[in-house]
């Protein structure tokens, strides 16, 4: 191997079996060095009779991995559904200096180990061998359930036989030899003996990626005929996320601990959300808007239209999956005037459109919080939306990555969108002919070593990481007497605000400032051109012309949480 082979595209696993091949082939060079030679006597280390002694000893190759041979099996082009928890993952794309693992590496690992997928070089993550796309960039932290990408894969479909061409003019001549002809000479059996059933006689590619992906990342289904030009990327016309929280955010305080008024004017019980207001603010990014003001700027990307679309946006409750904590029901931590039911609850804020700009999610997720708090009011979103009056966005924080989820991705039939008849964008379906997960065998969800099996244990694991820690906050809740022991307020730190941003904490700091007061950040179009001549360009408009990117349809095209 050239002593310049490049690993910056290599795999984890790749990295450290060629460390282990190093290792060895040192061990190897150094062992004549380490051994001094000992003088032979009659009875040890004798040379067999008509053996060379000086001849060099022949050492038997180790076997490696057989290699498969492509030609021998047929293909065929797929979609697959995924579903991961990404809290342990550094995003969804390979990253190849990423401190933390992503999902494509692993992804990249079953499909080579299985051999569905035949690259030049298994230790090289590089999808272009198998005219791969996927859906969206999740980033670091965030989970997703309705994740697809399309690929070609090798196939149980038979290759087609082949005969050769006979010319019944020129008999053979009895004990001629008689050759094997040429592919050019060969021509396909078109004689059917046996229909081939995309289903009960293709691979179950789910189940064998399954075995081979860690537990948290699961092939929920597949696609066995894509829509022709079918690209995970673009035939994408809506994505739904949704982002998880609890009620009350944080843990609340004793009446007798809430000062008098608090840091910011809110009028939210510390700890608790106004869901209400929450809900008012999510109604008003409903709509085709401007986001600059919601998002990350990328300069690399050059993106000049912040437009997207909103097809919905509101706050939903999530039914029985919350764990009481019955302490929360005292009148001491309560919320005055809410009777309705046990706490703490669970709920997301649910969204979809038809792509999304850089942590634009995470942008709402946050603003959101802050209205939920009470520390601003739900107007702020139109306020920041109106890009005439606001061109350059206010200096706050965006939410936590790990409550986040891309719930789904829906590939609408695209003939639709050429017809005559009106569309409702809004309402489109999925038109992908799934097979999920069990539809072609029961045992492969529901049996021992079924998706469902696997599923349940690491809910298990995780229930009762829950179970513990409710039972131990519950205990520690009901020790000791409730009184007013300092008569101080705990809402504040020497006055100021605790900030919820969604994570498992909330940011201390001084008097909460309101988003319209903060530093503004410079415009989409200042940061364009900085960067542009950073990199040698005039501006962003050389750059965007040289480079042919900026009011791409593809900037568009994907979800880039």
């Amino acid at each position: 191997m050239s002593s310049e082979t490049n690993y910056n595209s290599w795999t984890k696993t790749g990295l450290i079996q060629r460390l282990k091949e190093l290792e060895s082939e040192l061990k190897t060079r150094r062992a004549p060095l380490a051994q001094p030679a000992e003088p032979q006597n009659e009875t040890s280390g004798a040379v067999p009779e008509g053996v060379d002694a000086a001849a060099p000893t022949k050492v038997k190759p180790s076997k490696g991995k057989r290699k498969v041979d492509p030609s021998r099996y047929s293909t065929r082009y797929i979609a697959i559904k995924l579903a991961y928890l990404g809290k342990n993952y550094g995003g969804f794309e390979f990253q190849a200096i990423g401190n933390q693992p992503s999902i494509e590496e692993e992804l990249w690992n079953a499909l080579t180990k299985s051999c569905l997928i035949f690259p030049n070089d298994e230790k090289v993550v590089q999808f272009d061998c198998c005219e791969y796309s996927k859906c969206g960039r999740t980033d670091r932290g965030v989970s997703a359930f309705g994740q697809v990408i399309g690929l070609r894969v090798r196939s149980n479909r038979p290759l087609p036989t082949k005969r050769a061409k006979l010319d019944e003019s020129a008999p053979v001549e009895q004990g001629a030899a008689v050759t094997e002809p040429r592919p050019d000479e060969m021509e396909e059996d078109t004689e059917e003996t046996k229909p081939f059933d995309d289903i009960r006689d293709e691979l179950c590619y789910p189940r064998i990626i399954n075995r081979l992906l860690p537990k948290d990342i699961r092939a929920l289904a597949w696609c066995p005929s894509p829509p022709p030009d079918f690209s995970a990327r673009f035939s994408c016309r809506e994505r739904q996320y949704r982002y998880f929280f609890t009620e009350p955010a944080f843990a609340p305080e004793p009446s007798f601990m809430e000062p008098p008024s608090r840091s910011g004017g809110s009028k939210v019980k510390t700890g608790w959300l106004d869901i209400a207001a929450m809900r008012d603010a999510a109604k008003r990014f409903e709509g085709e808007h401007d986001f600059r003001n919601v998002c990350k700027i990328d300069p690399a990307k050059q993106i000049t239209n912040f437009h997207r679309r909103i097809f919905e946006s509101d706050i939903v409750e999530v039914k029985d999956v919350s764990t009481a904590l019955p302490y929360l029901q005292n009148a001491s931590f309560a919320v005055p005037g809410i009777d309705d039911g046990p706490h703490p609850k669970v709920y997301y804020f649910h969204v979809r459109g038809s792509a999304f700009l850089w942590h634009q999610i995470r942008h709402m997720v946050a603003l959101l919080f802050l209205v939920g708090q009470g520390l601003e009011a739900p107007s702020l979103v139109s306020e920041l939306l109106d890009v005439s009056k606001n061109p350059s966005r206010p200096s706050y924080v965006m939410a936590d990555e790990v409550p986040l989820v891309l719930w789904d991705c829906i590939f609408p039939d695209l003939r639709d969108e050429v017809s005559s008849a009106p569309v409702d964008v809004a309402k489109r379906k999925d038109a992908m002919q799934w097979i999920y997960v069990g539809a072609e065998h029961a045992p492969n969800r529901f049996g021992q070593f079924g998706l469902m099996d696997g599923m349940w244990e690491l809910w298990r694991e995780r229930k009762m990481d829950e179970l513990l820690a409710n039972q131990l906050l519950q205990q520690i809740s009901q020790q000791g007497s409730l009184q007013d022991g300092s008569g101080q307020g705990g809402g504040t730190v020497n006055g100021g605000a605790r900030v919820y941003e969604g994570g498992n904490s909330r940011r201390l700091g001084g008097k909460y400032v309101p988003v319209m007061e903060k530093e503004l950040l410079q415009s989409p179009e200042e940061q364009n051109d900085k960067y542009a001549k950073r990199k040698g360009y005039a501006d962003a408009e050389d750059m965007r012309t040289q480079k042919g990117i900026g009011r791409r349809k593809d900037d568009e095209a994907m979800a880039d949480e």
